[in-house]
């Protein structure tokens, strides 16, 4: 028999409580009337609300539905999660992994930036509640209710440190968690998003499915980032033959029979020389390995747009 007190935090003030990896285990959590607290969900739950809670330090880890922030107040959170809302909100500030358009109504000084984490856990935690590294649109907020000259949301700072918004927990028992909240070990890839490109040169990288796909995209992305470029967007996504067409364009023919083994993982990168640079490294580091990359700085926006505006249409954004 299930016990709700085991899944809630309700009127608390002043403390440090969590859930270890396992606690949770899929079910809903309610978080409630909380003060000043550092609240802790190291595990995967159906759906999350937090209502009413000031001045908490919040970490969420992967929800396989949705997460309901109401009538919230000066927190700061890292939210994993397949939808994320809030409403009559002031002031959260939140590194975020978002399957879908995140949405904000009636909310005032909401500030977002890229979910960066990690614990050993926290991968299976992904996949049991059904999201991908790589689906995260954290940055493409709809605002339900805008302000017309007032923006009621905006980005962190890029240099923002995911520790000095949400500290590692002091408890003893929850200390049990190994966190490195270090960018580059950060389970979810750390992307720009919306921010301005630094370059009028992206270049698209798409993987197709396989035993080593998410392995292999992950190196890429730790080579083409060592070397200066910016990850802006990543996605994983079912295409069909006639996705194929109009994405793959004149290489079509080597691609679409891949497509029929299962999600693609695509990858835009920015940057001058960014084409060349993944070219020679895709070359160099998995020559075993079909992949499409851009082939010039003049097609390679257009593989971006293709890519992208096909990928939104599947994800109903």
């Amino acid at each position: 028999q299930i016990d709700p007190k085991d899944y809630t935090f309700s009127g608390l003030k002043d403390e440090t409580v969590g859930r270890l990896p396992g606690k949770v285990a899929g079910q809903q959590f309610v978080i409630q009337d909380c003060e000043n607290c550092r609240i802790y969900i190291f595990d995967h739950s159906a759906t999350i609300t937090v209502d009413d809670c000031v001045n908490c330090q919040i970490f969420l880890g992967p929800i396989k539905g949705s997460v309901f922030f109401r009538d919230c107040k000066d927190c700061k959170c890292i939210v994993a999660c397949q939808q994320f809302r809030t409403r009559d909100c002031r002031k959260l500030e939140v590194f975020l992994c978002c399957a879908t358009q995140p949405i904000i109504e009636s909310s005032t000084g909401m500030k977002f930036g890229c979910f960066q984490y990690y614990y050993p856990e926290l991968a299976l935690q992904f996949k049991d509640a059904g999201l991908s590294i790589f689906n995260n649109t954290w940055s493409n907020i709809h605002d339900f209710t805008p302000v017309s000259g007032e923006n009621n949301w905006g980005l962190l700072p890029e240099t923002a440190v995911v520790q000095d918004y949400v500290p590692l927990p002091g408890s003893e028992e929850l200390k049990a968690v190994r966190i490195s909240t270090d960018a580059t070990k950060s389970i979810i890839p750390v992307t720009r998003g919306r921010r301005q490109k630094s370059s009028d040169e992206s270049c698209l990288v798409v993987f197709f499915a396989g035993d080593y796909t998410t392995a292999n995209a992950r190196k890429l992305i730790d080579e083409i980032t060592s070397k200066g470029f910016h990850l802006v967007q990543t996605k994983e996504v079912s295409m069909k033959a006639e996705d194929g067409h109009r994405v793959f364009q004149q290489c079509a023919s080597e691609f679409i029979p891949l497509l029929e083994k299962g999600p693609v993982v695509a990858l835009e990168f920015n940057g001058d020389g960014a084409v060349e640079q993944c070219q020679s490294t895709i070359k160099e580091v998995f020559s075993g390995t079909k992949v499409f990359v851009s082939e010039s700085k003049a097609s390679a926006s257009q593989d971006v747009d293709n890519f992208y505006n096909f990928a939104d249409m599947q994800m109903g954004m």
